[in-house]
């Protein structure tokens, strides 16, 4: 069977969504599309809309056929961390083909990046600006616009089409060589507004905490500002000295904001540099408060925890080659160390829901399975 691999988000599932898996399919013609998803976190630092289960069900419903958990120490993570975590899953499920939006559309292009970042050049490149005290992303541009020009640079400005590189790069680390296929994206763009046809997933967030667009229970960490800050005002310097990402000061920095900081904007506020981007403040603040450390994060994958599949699905799962353990009861879980972490990071999203939940919902969530008569969990 030809597989392709997605990763997303789905935060939530929308219309855009759906026209990347149909256009997916256009270009490859009769496949099945595995779809690595993030849990109940995801890389803005934050937790996502609702749950993975509800969101995996959405993906089944618009034209994913199986959907495969991204444990919280890749979904939120730094865009390579992400792509590493995310594409060694695909390749342990048999993906051979990897699609994903982008601004671009161009695969060479971003295939021409993937290879340059890689190279000793760019890193002599990369080390000269950050010795200059410069943010990590302005550094990381200027360094591949030395090697490919503003042009052959440009990519890493597109938020899509900068994941889709790393997509690339993360594939040639694991040794595989998938199809690519870059979905032009149509629409608002990326934390955009709204769109008649394909608003952004930001604004579908801003609408469904408003009240404006329904949803049972979502989730965000405003829901539990005062417990998440209750848990890092608990932490010592150390504890963020643990965290990855947090060299250059950042970790004392944390420590103090963490301290002074009555609500969750000012904490990222006082934290915030030139140097440090704000999605690695609110990353790492996450982190913090799941009580995660950056050893907790395996070299790779130790197991495929899969969130839903429909008939075709199933198949996929039946033809699996792969040393990995593959979940599909919450029971088989029970003492692998990632996942009794991920079901501690799970008890917590459940107190960040508009009404909370008990816990252990963890051990007790099956898999969504989508049969040609309908939906059953």
């Amino acid at each position: 069977m030809n597989l392709v691999g997605i990763v997303a988000e789905y935060s939530p599932f929308h219309a855009g969504h759906r026209r990347h898996i149909l256009e997916t399919r256009r270009t490859l013609g009769e496949c099945a599309v595995v779809t690595v998803m993030s849990g109940n976190f995801v890389q803005r630092g934050d937790c996502a809309i609702t749950d993975k289960w509800s969101r995996a069900a959405a993906a089944l419903a618009g034209g994913a056929d199986l959907v495969l958990d991204l444990p919280t120490v890749w979904a939120c993570a730094s865009a390579e961390a992400f792509a590493h975590g995310a594409v060694a899953i695909l390749k342990e499920a048999g993906a051979r083909a990897l699609s994903f939006g982008s601004e671009s559309g161009d695969a060479a292009a971003l295939e021409r990046a993937a290879q340059a970042l890689d190279s000793g050049t760019y890193r002599q490149a990369l080390r000269a600006y950050l010795d200059k005290g410069l943010p990590f992303a302005r550094c990381r541009h200027l360094a591949l616009q030395e090697l490919l020009g503003e042009e052959g640079a440009s990519c890493l400005a597109s938020p899509n089409d900068n994941l889709g590189v790393e997509y690339l790069r993360a594939a040639r680390h694991l040794g595989i060589s998938p199809r690519v296929v870059a979905v032009p994206r149509v629409g608002a763009g990326h934390d955009g507004g709204d769109h008649p046809d394909y608003p952004s997933a930001s604004h579908l967030r801003a609408l469904i905490h408003r009240g404006e667009l329904p949803m049972d229970n979502p989730a965000g960490l405003g829901y539990n500002e005062r417990g998440v800050l209750s848990r890092l005002r608990a932490l010592e310097g150390a504890d963020f000295a643990a965290l990855p990402d947090c060299g250059e000061g950042l970790a004392n920095r944390l420590y103090r904001a963490c301290r002074q900081a009555v609500g969750l904007e000012e904490l990222y506020e006082l934290a915030k540099t030139k140097r440090y981007a704000h999605a690695r403040i609110r990353r790492a603040v996450l982190w913090a408060c799941l009580g995660l450390r950056a050893v907790d994060r395996p070299e790779y994958p130790p197991y495929l925890r899969v969130l839903g599949a429909n008939e075709r699905g199933l198949g996929v799962l039946r033809q699996l080659d792969t040393p990995l353990q593959v979940i599909t009861k919450p029971a088989h879980g029970k003492g692998v160390p990632l996942l009794e972490l991920e079901a501690k990071c799970t008890d917590f999203f459940n107190l960040c829901r508009k009404i909370p939940l008990p816990c252990g919902v963890e051990w007790m969530a099956s898999p969504v399975i989508r049969t040609g008569e309908g939906e059953e969990a």
